[in-house]
């Protein structure tokens, strides 16, 4: 539910960053709104978009376990995944959930608000839209590939990506949030598959470029391979202007500390390397960069410390609700 008087913050992605963020800016007092992608075709998630043609439930399920308030184990069995020989192999129960709830309420967007409210999710999620939406990718020999969970195993260089069909809508509840937000949060999340299918979902992005808040941008730790092998700091500020047609991040928030030798050369092998931060073209662009040591080692990988960057982010977005109620 959100919280009447407190900061608004709205956070924008998809993918493994997302949940990370969030399990530390819900210990904050925020009023959080986590508007996620819907563009995921692989796995379970796109077993039940191809089945049921609804939208895929599998980052909506991981932020809504991230922002509950519940007792773990009833978080665990949401997240548990089937591991059996017959249709259920793979799945994730509350994948399951969710495609039941839209069957039951006859929306997408209806079902994620209820489940919000038997998770007791702090704060509100959104899908970027309620419609089932596919990921295209224009690699820079001019094909197409489409479908999330291909794009990056083309083995070419993504030149842009757009989506299908004609006539995608964002909720309505999604522009208001936007329109009210004191801070607007870009990622973590990959660059491709993850932020631009949300921006580039019509009058969302619009409305992003467009709003009053400050917006920022978490950048990844590590490039990709598929997606961004070689892409700078700046290379990735650059690849969603080029998409949005507008310049409007305002501060972009990188890793300051190095990452070990080991853990480079692990990345190494899927072709991954450490994002380069090239200061000096980010301040030309007119961005303000905030850099610290937000890296940490869980389970073998690389991920933004959770507890760090809400810290960061929350400084950021009471000094800009001091700054729009000033003004």
């Amino acid at each position: 539910m959100s919280q009447v008087g407190q900061p608004k913050i709205v956070i924008i992605g998809g993918g493994t960053g997302l949940p990370v963020l969030l399990r530390g800016l819900k210990r904050y007092p925020a009023d959080i709104t986590a508007i996620v992608t819907v563009a995921d075709d692989g796995g379970s998630s796109g077993r039940l978009r191809e089945d049921l043609h609804i939208p895929p439930p599998g980052d909506i399920r991981n932020v809504l376990a991230a922002l509950s308030d519940v007792e773990p184990l009833v978080e665990e069995m949401f997240q548990h995944r089937f591991k059996t020989s017959n249709e259920l192999s793979g799945h994730s129960l509350g994948n399951l959930i969710l495609a039941a709830m839209t069957s039951i309420t006859g929306n997408f967007a209806h079902a994620i608000q209820e489940m919000s409210k038997v998770l007791n999710v702090r704060g509100k999620v959104l899908p970027a839209s309620d419609q089932n939406v596919v990921l295209n990718a224009e690699m820079e020999d001019g094909t197409i590939v489409s479908g999330e969970s291909k794009i990056p195993y083309s083995g070419k260089k993504i030149h842009r990506v757009f989506l299908t069909p004609d006539g995608i809508d964002p909720l309505p509840e999604t522009l208001q949030a936007i329109k009210q937000a004191d801070l607007i949060i870009i990622g973590p999340g990959s660059l491709y598959t993850s932020i631009l299918p949300n921006l580039l979902v019509p009058k969302l992005g619009e409305t992003v470029c467009t709003s009053s808040a400050k917006k920022v941008y978490i950048c990844n730790l590590m490039t990709q391979a598929g997606e961004t092998h070689g892409y700078s700091a700046s290379d990735h500020v650059k690849a969603i202007y080029d998409h949005m047609d507008c310049s409007f991040i305002n501060t972009i928030l990188v890793n300051n500390e190095e990452i070990p030798q080991d853990v480079q050369l692990r990345y190494n092998q899927e072709l991954a390397s450490p994002v380069q931060y090239d200061f000096e073209k980010l301040y030309e662009m007119g961005i303000e960069v905030v850099h610290a040591d937000i890296a940490i080692l869980e389970n073998g990988a690389l991920r933004h410390d959770t507890k760090k960057v809400a810290n960061i982010l929350y400084n950021l977005l009471i000094d800009e609700a001091k700054h729009r109620n000033q003004a």
